[in-house]
Parts: C-alpha cells; structure tokens; sequence
C-alpha cells in the first residue's frame, strides 16, 4: 500500500490519541502566545472601566448556564469580577437557574482570594438564586428600584440595607447587564429592560452561540460581546494590560502589545482563558491537516480505482 492507503487504514484510536495529545501537552507546558482583541470585547471593557470608583454606578452579572460550559463561560467571569474589583466597581451578580447558584459562589470566592479587601455587601452583592418564574417582574421591577425588586440576598440580607446599596437606586446606576449564558442567550434584559429603561446589555457567550447573538450587536440592542475561550482571553488580556498596572485603556496598545501568559507572578486563574486557546489552536490545527489529508488521499484513491 502506498503513503495515502496506510493513513486511510489507520487506527481511529491513534487519531484520538493524538488530539488529546494536542489539547494536553499546552495545557501542561504553558507556552507564550499572543491574544489580539476585537472591538465587541473592548466595548464591554470600556463600559465597565468608565464605572470606576464612581459610587453611583454598578454593574450586574447574570450567571445562566450550569458546569457543562464553564472552560469557556466561568474564564470571563473571573476576569470580568477581577477587573471591576481593581478598578472599584461595584458589582451584582444573580442567576435564574439552581444549577448556577454554586457557580455563582465559586467565581466570587476565587477572585476574592487575590483581593484582601473586598467585602461582600460593600463592594459587592451576591442576590443569588432567583426562580426562573419571576425572572421577568425582576427585570422589570429593577427598573424601578432594585431594592424593591429582590428584597433579600443570597446570605438572607435586606439589599436596601446593605452599604453597596448607597447611592443605587435602578437602571441608572446599574447601568450594565452582563449575561453569561450556555446554551441559549436570553432576550428578556434587551427585549424589555433595555427599550424600556434604556440599560446597556451584553453577552458572554459559548463560541457555537455567537452567529446567533451577533446581530443583537449590530442593532445595538447589544453593547458588546465575549464570544467563547477567545473572547474570554481578550477580555485577560485587557485586565492584564490596563487594569492591573492601572493604566488607561487604548485600543491601539490593546491591539498591538503583548501580555506573557507565562508570567508566574499573574495566578493561573486569571491565565486560564489565553493558555486554554493554546490547547484549543493546536488541537485545530491538527484536525484541519488531518482533514487535508484525508481529502487528498481520497482523491488519489478515486483517481487509482479509475485507473484499475
């Protein structure tokens, strides 16, 4: 048999053997890479970076999807929690379904083991589970006074009484709606709060989801758009340059320098989403020169069979 035949013969199990390969060894042996960012990804940064350190401003995070998409859901919400912790903003996090709710606390507690300082119900409430059923009078009710519209938090507490609470009111002051969602992104926040109250929406999405969403952002019912691992690496990277160092943001030094994601001093955890998408470049590679190569001797197969 010739090259082309031996490869058409081959074990399946090699294959799967070599793209676990792929996808392992990145994660392993970290290597540096660069990450370019795109504008729906710097929108939603310059949003929240022009919140910072104002009392009277504050974002919230809605959490709707469950374990099985968090390699590239759960990357942007640490990094989304990290950069409003570093630049004082104040933040709101919810979710509508149960199996969100330990999601919810688990990025909270691992972006608060690198912040000291922040305390929940000063910098941050946690209104936790909420039933799907009042997912719509929440949005709407929040319109009015958010208080009002989720009495109490995840810990039990009276959100009116809460310090954070101090000079937040509505959509005013919460003027950003982040939605982090699995499977299929929910049209409540810009279907009815956005037309009605005029709150800024935007998405963190799954990467098979983004076709779908995309035209949101071109009608401007969306401000921006984290779509999978990739957006999520953007979105590290932007922190990493800007926020961290406490610099300014500018789209051109976002697009043109480096961030090393080798560099031991940044947790692994705020590295995930940028050495993720190195495991995930090589992986593709290998499956499009497997496909290449598959095409090809099929063709040279065909050609032989004509010829017999």
């Amino acid at each position: 048999m010739n090259f082309f035949e031996r490869l058409q013969e081959l074990d399946r199990r090699w294959i799967y053997l070599m793209v676990a390969l792929a996808i392992t060894i990145p994660l392993i042996f970290v290597y540096d890479s660069k990450t370019y960012t795109t504008e729906p990804t710097e929108n939603i940064y310059q949003m929240i970076d022009s919140f910072a350190g104002r009392e009277d401003r504050a974002i919230l995070i809605n959490f709707m999807h469950d374990a099985s998409t968090m390699p590239e859901l759960f990357p942007m919400e640490v990094a989304i929690l990290r950069h409003a912790f570093l630049r004082n903003v104040k933040v709101f996090t919810i979710c509508f379904t149960p199996t969100a709710a330990p999601l919810v606390d688990y990025a909270l507690n691992t972006v608060k083991e690198e912040f000291d300082h922040i305390v929940s119900g000063e910098h941050y409430i946690n209104i936790g589970y909420k039933p799907a059923a009042i997912y719509l009078p929440i949005v709407l009710g929040m319109g009015d006074d958010i208080a009002e519209a989720v009495e109490t938090d995840a810990e039990g507490r009276q959100v009116a009484n809460l310090p954070m609470m101090e000079g937040i009111i509505n959509y005013n002051e919460m003027n950003l709606v982040i939605e982090t969602s699995g499977s299929s992104f929910g049209a409540v926040w810009y279907t009815y709060a956005r037309p009605r109250f005029g709150v800024n929406v935007a998405a963190g999405i799954t990467a098979v989801m983004a076709a779908d969403v995309y035209p949101y952002l071109q009608t401007g019912q969306l401000i921006g758009i984290l779509a999978g691992l990739k957006g999520a690496a953007e979105y590290e990277k932007m922190v990493d340059l800007f926020a961290a160092q406490d610099r300014p943001f500018s789209q051109e030094r976002a697009r043109e320098e480096h961030v090393a994601i080798t560099d031991e001093s940044v947790p692994y955890i705020f590295r995930t989403a940028r050495i993720g998408m190195n495991a995930q470049t090589v992986a593709h590679i290998l499956i499009i020169v497997f496909i290449i190569i598959g095409n090809v001797g099929y063709f040279f197969e065909k050609q032989r069979e004509k010829k017999m």
